[in-house]
Parts: structure tokens; C-alpha cells; sequence
């Protein structure tokens, strides 16, 4: 189907037909001259593409030099009679092919019985196999194609878009009588089979548009979007242009330039991938997306990469057809659906009513009149939840009029009132938000949100882009408000409950991420733009100190629990000092949370959610105790040891050999663990009379519990290469490593602790599988000097594309006399255990570990000890030491 007054024009140069003919008849072999052919129009496509040629006149040319050989191949063969044709169908159909599309042909044959041509039906395809030609065909008769379209939508679709090839044009003609909308398939059904089924390919991309690898062709604003309305307003006008549809009025011309501009680019893309890839590929895979990039002339600068620049371009493109697709569905579903009905209006007031469900302006100048109008009409929306969208006349309306929100529109008194009552409504208010963005209104409003529209990180933690994360973190904290119980995230559902302002986490939520890419801390510069905000909507100085403060530390939270030590009562300390009191602490968790889960799909877990509550409860332990009157380490010991005695007495254990082992524990010990699992080891361990070596114990949450990982607890001799050689073994198992908590007693026994999740990033529960670890483990752990071998599976496809250079920082913990490493660098099987092999050959000892996988890089804590238990303080070693590990993973990573 062509676009926006296109015509092709056939170009003899790069394919002359003459010429080929002629050099067919000379020769005694046609498949090599037929080879040679693709070829040559492959190189010349290929060579005018590189010097940026208009799209369209290569893909429809590829199409007509096809048309042209199999035109030429079928007339070589010999047809006993004329009831037979050759037709192009599907996207081939429409006269449309990038360089490994499929070439999908139909031979159409007038009656049921094929005897006839059979043989010649056969040679004609094994000869475009010959040639090298990828075909998908079909044999079918009238009747056939009648019969299977009549039961199969997508049948029907292909068969709406056929061109006759070579032989009898006239049963192209037949066919198409047959399958008629008048005899089956009509508008209505055809419309809602096919709305349905984008409905299904929506939901495997799980509806948005936004996704680190997109898949051009299918999904959201991809090119089966701009098909879709093709293929429905064939089926209900007849028609084969989409100008045809323009003057019909169910089109407008900007519709038309936003759908044409929108399928070249695409197909720029499609091209350059097909092209680059070498066979048919529809996914922008990390693979092409720099050299794609690169194609287009993007360059990075300090800012931005070429490649996030790129894909910034391909968001915002299809993200507007996703617009445009949506309301013009809707405007068919009118016209189509519900032709004929008389609607429901509902007058809401002079401006707009509701019709059939969906806002509408009363009349075409509304906007114009008054201009707030295009702020009401999302408020009336949160007003009357019923309302279920916009109706397509009024989208159009919309966009045409968002150029009159501008400094004086954001500085009227009268619209900042308006949006602040939005935020202020009783209302899914998230949801007008993305309506408002959706339709360009958000970006308008606030050009800090606009400026990070379309905006992406070229990487594998950040899946979204930051306006998507920004609106799926306002949903987040939406869910925590309308369910009192919520079995993922319980505790933020109880909180949000509590807050006394919802407003307050709207607008925070909004300004947290909005200055990413404009150089220097985002936190910083979001507080700054936020506090701009607040000052133009008349926001108190209260609230105002509050959001910025939300806003400057949304990142504090989440960095504590997985890179600090939440165990050690000066992190608490430190952390409760910069809450200030409970209700910051509140408003801050639930940020939080909505932040991790709306970043990345796979990274709210039960370890995490365990990490969260425990630094809350701690935290709010601490606040309600006075920061001027705070629970000192010794404290903290005392309180573990009476209520771990306490749990052990009522379990009838011998108290007198506890009293003996914790004598051997340090305090260490029980400032890591809680009185509960102080208790599990202690029975443990006395149970087994230091008789089982390696000790092992495995805990796994209970199927109602939603946090929580599953622990793995050593008990055996002190060996300098046990960490390293524990890694090595849970890496044999496909598991990872989220936590560990290194003890040592006075007489050498280690009190180990690791934390791990499948590969799901879920707690292992299945009671067989939780066997295979213990056995895995102690055949493993049993004798030290068996070392396990490294994994080395292959490493996945995603993280090959991104260099992440080893980065090591060292600080000293003095309260707890040891030294911290943090360890950025790039993930990779079997990463764990190497560096736990490296500490082994420098003579370090591992007290403690967070392990946090971001995407395609890991950020790993280790708290490290010399063999003496203590902080290692000379600056030499550690510089060695850094050195060290940046060079042999570096190298390993082939950087």
C-alpha cells in the first residue's frame, strides 16, 4: 500500500529487462544468469541505500526486479492452459521487499484438480530454489482460497493484498468476488478479528513501545501498526491508497505525513538491519543498534552515545504511531463497529461530554477559545474514572493545538492551578499523566519531562526509557494506593495507606529521573527543577523542602540496603541521621520501591524486598529510640545473644555447650545475624558434634513468604580458598550469590553465609532441589584442595555488546576495623569465584559481601580483612591489589 502521494516509477538501470532477455537466450544454463541478476540488483540496492536513496524507491524496486524475473522464469515453462496465475501476496503483494524479506507467491489455480499443472507447478519452484530464491508459496484453487480464508483471518489479510505476476490477471479478479466482504469476512468481523489480534502481539511486548531490543516489525508503533490500518481500511472502503481514506474523512493529512514519515524511517531501519544481519531480521538487536547508528551519522558527545540517540529517534517515532494507531482504531471502531447505533452523550459542561464512553470537546475551537481547555479535559478524566479515553476527533484536536502551551501558557496562574488540582484528585492521576505524555501535553507543560522523552541508557539494567520508567514508577506507587494488602509489596502498600499527601510523591516521582543526560548529578539538577516547579505552583516551603529532599536522595535507599553493611549499627546510625524523622523515611521507601520495580522487570526480588524492610524497620527502630540516644554495637550483641538464648532455651537445648560455643564466636557474629538464625546455627552445629564436615544447612522461605532468599550455611575448618571454591561450586548449580556473611570463630571454624536466587532471581524452595544443593555442596566443599573448576559457560549474546572497564574504590571501616573494596565490572559466568581465587592469591580474607548484578555490569561490595582479621591499611597493597584485579578481569573481558 503506498503512502502520501508516492508513485513508483520503474528504473530500467537497475534492472534491464532487454538485456537480460537477450543474455538468456544465449545461454545454455539460465540459472547462473539468474544468480547473477539477484546479485547485481542486490549491490546496486544495497550501494543506493549507503548513498541515501529514497527508501521507498528500494524496497518497492526490489519488488518490480523480482516481479520481472519470476515473470520471465514462469513464461520459460509451459502451462497447458490459461486457468492458472502467478500472484504475489502478502507484503510482496503490496509491492513492498527489503533484502531478505519473504517472498511470498500464490499459484492460483481456476478448478480443485491440479494434475494438470502439477509437473510444471513443480519444476517452476524447484527452479527458484535453484536460483537461490527463498519462497514461501502456496497451491491453491478458487475454491481453496475461499474455504481457508473463510476460516482464517490471517488468510483473508494475505489474500486482500495480492498482485498478478504472470498468467491470467482474470482469476486474481475471481478470487477477489469470492472472498468479498459481502460474502465473507464483513467489516465488522474482519475489523475485530484483527483488533483483537494486535491486542495479543501488543501484550507479548507487554504493551509499550519502549524495549531495549524492539522488534520493528511487531511490536508496538512497529510496522504491523501502520498495516493493521491499511489492511482495515481495504477490507471496509475498498480502498488501495491511503489518500483514499483521506478523502473520505477518515484521515487528515498530518495523519497521512505522521504514518508516511513514520514507515520510511522504519524501513530505513529494517533495511540497514536485513542488510547487516545477512538474513531477514525485524529485532534491533544490540548487535546492529551501534552500527545502525552510526549509519544514520550519529556521533557521541559527552552527553549522549551515538547509539542512545539513535534509539531516541526510533522511540519518539514510534511512539507517535502508537498514537496515531490507537485513534484511528478508534475512529474505524465509530464507523465500523458501532455504525448505525445512536450514541450516548453525557454533557459534562460547556466544553465537553461524554460519547459512548469517551471525552470529547463539544465543538472544533475549544482549545482555541481557551486554551486551559487542554489541561481540563485530563482533570474531568480523573474526576469521572468511568471515562474510558479520548475520543479519536478530539486526539486530533489535541495535537493540533499543543503548540499554545508555551512560557506564558506554563506561567498562568489559572493552568498551574489546574494541573496542580490533577495531581491533587482522588483519581487514578497516573494514568491522565500518561495520557498527557502520551498525546504530548506532559512534554509541554514540564520541557524537563519533554526532554527526557525518548530518552534511553545503552545498557541492560535501564530497560526503559526515562520517560517510560518515570510514568511506570507514578503506576507503581498507583498500585501501592489501591490495595491495602498487596502480597509482592506489602509493606509500601501498608505505607502508602499512611501518607498524609499523595501529591507530594507525584510530582517527586516525576522531577527524580527528569535531568538525566544533561551532564552532572540528575539527583542534584531533578531537586532543582523540582524546586522550580514547586515555587510556580505555589507549593509550600514545607512540601517544597520535602520533594526536593526526596528527589536529591531517591537513589540513598536502595545504595544502602545493597551496597552497606545494614547489619552494623553505625550504618543505621548514619542512615536514620538523614531521614530526620518517620514520615521522610516513609515517603522515601515507597519512592523507592516504585523506583527498582518500575526500572527493570527482574529486579524486585524477595532478597531485595528483604534488604528494603529490614533497613526500614531498623530505621524506624532507631528514629523512634532518639538519634541522640542510639544502640551501640555492645547493645546490639547483648540484645541477639539474650533473645537467641532465649529461643534455644525453650528448644530444650544444652545451654551449657551453647554458652561454651558462642564463647569461641566474636561479636562480629551477632551484629551479622539475627536471633532466630543464631539459633538454627547453634542447634546445628551441636547436633552435629563437629562430627560432619563440611556442615550444612539450607533454609528456603516458605511458599507465603514474599521476601527472603534462600540461605546456605558453612560450617567447617577455616581454608584460605573456601569463599572462592563456594562460589565456584553455587556457580556449578546456575545459581548466584546476592549476599555473604563471613565469620570465623576463635578457633578457626568458619560460620558462613550466602544468600542465593535461580535464575529467575526467585528463592529455591522445591525440597529436591534443595537436596541437589546439599549434596552438590558437600562433595564440593569436603576437601579443600579439590578446588572446583571455574564455570565457563558461554557467556550470553546481550552482554558481549557492552565494554565495561574493571573499576575498584577502597575505603576503610573503622568502626569495624576492616577495609571495603566496591568492584565495578563486567558480568560473566563464573566471575564470583575468580575473584574470590585473586583475594586467594593476594592473601585476603573476606569478612562480608553484597553482590548486586546491574544489567551487564555488576557492582560487588566486599568487606576485606588481612590473615590477621584485620583492616588492611597499607596503601601500596592495596594499590597492588587494584591493579591486580583490574588487569585479569579487564583481560578476561578482552578489554
Amino acid at each position: 500500500m503506498l503512502l502520501h502521494h508516492y508513485r513508483f516509477v520503474p528504473d530500467p538501470t537497475l534492472f534491464d529487462i532487454g538485456e537480460f532477455e537477450q543474455a538468456l537466450n544465449d545461454a545454455r544454463h539460465p540459472v547462473p544468469l539468474f544468480k547473477q541478476a539477484l546479485r547485481d540488483i542486490t549491490a546496486r540496492l544495497d550501494e543506493r541505500f549507503m548513498a541515501g536513496a529514497d527508501i521507498r524507491d528500494l524496497i518497492h524496486g526490489r519488488a518490480w526486479c523480482l516481479d520481472q524475473l519470476l515473470r520471465i522464469a514462469w513464461q520459460r515453462q509451459h502451462w497447458p492452459s490459461k486457468a492458472v496465475a502467478l500472484l504475489a501476496v502478502g507484503g510482496y503483494g503490496r509491492g513492498e521487499l527489503h533484502p531478505h524479506s519473504d517472498i511470498d507467491l500464490l499459484m492460483l489455480l481456476e478448478e480443485d484438480d491440479d494434475t494438470l499443472f502439477r509437473e510444471s507447478l513443480s519444476e517452476f519452484i524447484t527452479f527458484l530454489w535453484d536460483i537461490g530464491l527463498d519462497i514461501g508459496h502456496s497451491v491453491r484453487s478458487l475454491n481453496d482460497c475461499e474455504r481457508e480464508a473463510r476460516d482464517d483471518v490471517t488468510v483473508i489479510t494475505n489474500l486482500l493484498e495480492t498482485r498478478t505476476i504472470a498468467g491470467n490477471d482474470g482469476l486474481r479478479g475471481m478470487m477477489k468476488e469470492r472472498i468479498g466482504p459481502d460474502i465473507i469476512w464483513p467489516s465488522p468481523a474482519f475489523f475485530e478479528a484483527k483488533w483483537q489480534e494486535q491486542i495479543s502481539r501488543h501484550y507479548k511486548f507487554n504493551n509499550s513501545e519502549y524495549h531495549l531490543e524492539p522488534n520493528i516489525k511487531s511490536s508496538p508503533g512497529g510496522l504491523r501498526d501502520i498495516q493493521m490500518v491499511g489492511w482495515v481500511a481495504k477490507r471496509h472502503f475498498g480502498a488501495r491508497l491511503y489518500e483514499e481514506i483521506v478523502e473520505r474523512g477518515f484521515m487528515v493529512d498530518t495523519d497521512l505525513r505522521i504514518l508516511s514519515q513514520g514507515q520510511a524511517f522504519l524501513w530505513q531501519v529494517r533495511y540497514a538491519l536485513h542488510m547487516l544481519a545477512g538474513r531477514a531480521e525485524d529485532r534491533l538487536l544490540f548487535d546492529h543498534q551501534r552500527a545502525i547508528a552510526e549509519f544514520f551519522g550519529y556521533q557521541d558527545t559527552e552527553e549522549h552515545l551515538a547509539v542512545e540517540q539513535f534509539m531516541r529517534r526510533y522511540y519518539r517515532i514510534v511512539t507517535t504511531l502508537v498514537e496515531l494507531n490507537d485513534m484511528l482504531l478508534q475512529h474505524f471502531e465509530e464507523r465500523i463497529l458501532r455504525a448505525g447505533e445512536a450514541p450516548s452523550i453525557t454533557p459534562i459542561n460547556n466544553r465537553f461530554e461524554i460519547r459512548d464512553g469517551y471525552i470529547q470537546a463539544r465543538d472544533a475551537h475549544v482549545f482555541t477559545r481557551r486554551p486551559s481547555a487542554l489541561l481540563e479535559l485530563f482533570l474531568l478524566m480523573a474526576q469521572h474514572p468511568d471515562i474510558e479515553g479520548v475520543r479519536a476527533e478530539t486526539i486530533r484536536l489535541i495535537r493540533d493545538h499543543r503548540h499554545l502551551i508555551d512560557d506564558a501558557f506554563r506561567n498562568d496562574v489559572r493552568h498551574q492551578s489546574l494541573f496542580m488540582e490533577l495531581l491533587r484528585a482522588r483519581g487514578n492521576v497516573p494514568l491522565q499523566l500518561t495520557r498527557m505524555a502520551r498525546y504530548g501535553i506532559l512534554g509541554k507543560y514540564l520541557p524537563e519531562f519533554g526532554h527526557a522523552v525518548g530518552l534511553m541508557q545503552h545498557d541492560l539494567f535501564h530497560i526503559y526509557t526515562v520517560d517510560a520508567h518515570t510514568l511506570r514508577l507514578l503506576e507503581g506507587i498507583q498500585r501501592f494506593r489501591e490495595s491495602r494488602r498487596d502480597e509482592q509489596f506489602p509493606l509500601a502498600a501498608a505505607l502508602m495507606h499512611q501518607l498524609p499527601r499523595h501529591d507530594i510523591l507525584w510530582i517527586a516521582g516525576l522531577f527524580h529521573d527528569v535531568a538525566k543526560g544533561r551532564g552532572g548529578d540528575h539527583s542534584l539538577l531533578g531537586a532543582e527543577d523540582a524546586r522550580n516547579f514547586c515555587a510556580r505552583h505555589g507549593i509550600s516551603a514545607r512540601d517544597t523542602q520535602l520533594i526536593s529532599w526526596l528527589v536529591t536522595h531517591h537513589l540513598l535507599m536502595s545504595k544502602t540496603a545493597q551496597k552497606r553493611d545494614i547489619t552494623d549499627p553505625e550504618v543505621i546510625r548514619e542512615f536514620a541521621g538523614q531521614m530526620h524523622n518517620e514520615l521522610q523515611l516513609d515517603y522515601l521507601y515507597v519512592l523507592t520501591v516504585a523506583d527498582i520495580s518500575a526500572t527493570n522487570t527482574s529486579l524486585w526480588n524477595g532478597w531485595r524486598a528483604s534488604l528494603m524492610r529490614q533497613l526500614h524497620t531498623e530505621t524506624k527502630r532507631a528514629l523512634r529510640r532518639g538519634l541522640q540516644n542510639p544502640l551501640d554495637r555492645q547493645e546490639w550483641v547483648n540484645e541477639t545473644r539474650e533473645e537467641a538464648h532465649a529461643l534455644l532455651a525453650g528448644m530444650n537445648a544444652p545451654l551449657d555447650q551453647v554458652d561454651r560455643l558462642w564463647h569461641t564466636l566474636g561479636d562480629e557474629y551477632f551484629l551479622q545475624y539475627s536471633p532466630s538464625e543464631v539459633a538454627w546455627h547453634t542447634l546445628g552445629i551441636l547436633e552435629s558434634n563437629y562430627q560432619v564436615m563440611p556442615l550444612i544447612l539450607i533454609s528456603a522461605p516458605t511458599e507465603d513468604m514474599a521476601d527472603g532468599g534462600t540461605k546456605v550455611f558453612i560450617h567447617t575448618r577455616s581454608v584460605n580458598n573456601l569463599f572462592a571454591a563456594t562460589a565456584a561450586a553455587i556457580e556449578q548449580l546456575g545459581l548466584s550469590i546476592h549476599d555473604a556473611r563471613i565469620a570465623t570463630s576463635s578457633n578457626q571454624w568458619t560460620l558462613n553465609t550466602f544468600i542465593l536466587l535461580d535464575e529467575q532471581g526467585e528463592p529455591i524452595r522445591d525440597p529436591g532441589r534443595l537436596r541437589g544443593i546439599h549434596e552438590h555442596l558437600v562433595e564440593e566443599l569436603d576437601d579443600p584442595d579439590d578446588y572446583p573448576r571455574i564455570v565457563a559457560r558461554h557467556t550470553p549474546r546481550q552482554l558481549k555488546h557492552f565494554r565495561v572497564p574493571t573499576r575498584v574504590h577502597i575505603e576503610q571501616d573503622d568502626a569495624n576495623d576492616r577495609t571495603v573494596l566496591e568492584l565495578i565490572t563486567a558480568d560473566r559466568p563464573g566471575l564470583l569465584a575468580r575473584i574470590g581465587r585473586i583475594f586467594m592469591e593476594q592473601g585476603i580474607a573476606l569478612s562480608g559481601a553484597k553482590i548486586a548484578t546491574l544489567g551487564e555490569r555488576v557492582e560487588d561490595i566486599f568487606f576485606i580483612i588481612d590473615q590477621q582479621g584485620q583492616a588492611i591499611t597499607d596503601r601500596t597493597r592495596l594499590d597492588e591489589l587494584s591493579t591486580h584485579l583490574c588487569d585479569v578481569l579487564n583481560t578476561e573481558a578482552g578489554l
